[in-house]
């Protein structure tokens, strides 16, 4: 992910991973201007999941890595991989769990629709 700059102050942080994915990343007094609600202790509530596709499992490893290298935790739930689809998670620094997943939808397809005869 690359800072947008135009988005970002000492208050709010725009991430951009893609053409079609932005993330804003915000100070809890920047928060509270769009939600009333209080906010909870991600370390100990779940608020929200939040899950990136990624466009291979080396691209998978390589955003876990990143992340635990700018102070998350790599991995705090358990490693999927399925052959068709692989997916890893970190943890960052205020608590939220974030997972990037990637799949082979061709071969998912193919998985299901075999699955879908044994059962049929």
């Amino acid at each position: 992910a690359q800072k947008n700059p135009q988005f970002s102050d000492d208050t709010a942080t725009c991430m951009v991973f893609s053409e079609t994915i932005h993330v804003m990343l915000l100070t809890h007094d920047k928060f509270r201007m769009f939600c009333t609600k209080p906010i909870v202790d991600a370390k100990t509530s779940c608020e929200v999941l939040i899950c990136i596709s990624a466009d291979s499992r080396d691209e998978v490893d390589a955003i876990v890595d990143k992340a635990q290298a700018a102070g998350g935790t790599a991995d705090p739930t358990p490693t999927q991989d399925y052959g068709f689809m692989y997916g890893r998670s970190f943890e960052d620094p205020d608590g939220h769990i974030w997972e990037i997943m990637w799949m082979d939808m061709q071969a998912a397809t193919a998985a299901m629709a075999a699955d879908q005869l044994v059962q049929g």
